[in-house]
């Protein structure tokens, strides 16, 4: 049964390298015989339909299709649209009363746990904060993520060591799950 993905790239089109224009990036999709596939933004959202893989599968002939085409590596988190759906349902943050600059999510290629985090002094960032969810993670920065002091300490190596991690602010998290929802 064919199922809704999206397909979230991580760090490219950013500062001018690792560049992979959205058109190509849709053919790519559609070669791998993928179907209804638009992109969103210029930042690494491609939404597609599939009948064939999981999203691990998915997202490793993804990742070695852009690398062959582009010659450069590029992490890729591929989630269905039950899953977009309910990270927007558990937000444990008010959305509706908060700028999309202020919340943010954090997409995981595999499960973490709390201890991964439990060294982080959540009082030293306040009001900045964060909750963890299923493969996710919730920032709110009420200043931005540009300006987070908490995000930059959240991105440190030793925390993310072993997934793949990247983040997507709060109108793109909705617009996924609006976009895979059929």
């Amino acid at each position: 049964m064919a199922r809704r993905y999206a397909a979230l790239l991580r760090g490219i089109n950013v500062g001018g390298s690792r560049k992979v224009p959205m058109a190509e990036l849709r053919t790519l999709v559609e070669g791998l015989g993928h179907e209804e596939v638009r992109t969103h933004l210029q930042s690494g959202q491609a939404v597609f339909t599939s009948g064939h893989g999981d999203e691990e599968s998915l997202a490793a002939e993804l990742a070695a299709t852009i690398e062959r085409h582009f010659g450069f590596g590029v992490d890729v988190i591929v989630r269905d649209h039950a899953y977009l759906r309910a990270v927007v349902d558990a937000c444990p943050f008010p959305a509706a009363t908060l700028a999309a600059k202020q919340l943010h999510v954090t997409y995981f290629s595999a499960p973490v746990t709390p201890e991964r985090f439990a060294e982080v002094d959540r009082a030293a960032y306040r009001p900045e904060e964060f909750r963890l969810g299923d493969r996710a993670l919730y920032l709110y920065a009420p200043d931005g993520l540009g300006r987070s002091r908490l995000a930059e300490y959240l991105a440190r190596p030793r925390l993310t060591k072993g997934v793949v991690a990247t983040s997507r602010n709060w109108n793109t998290v909705v617009k996924l799950a609006e976009l895979t929802g059929g």
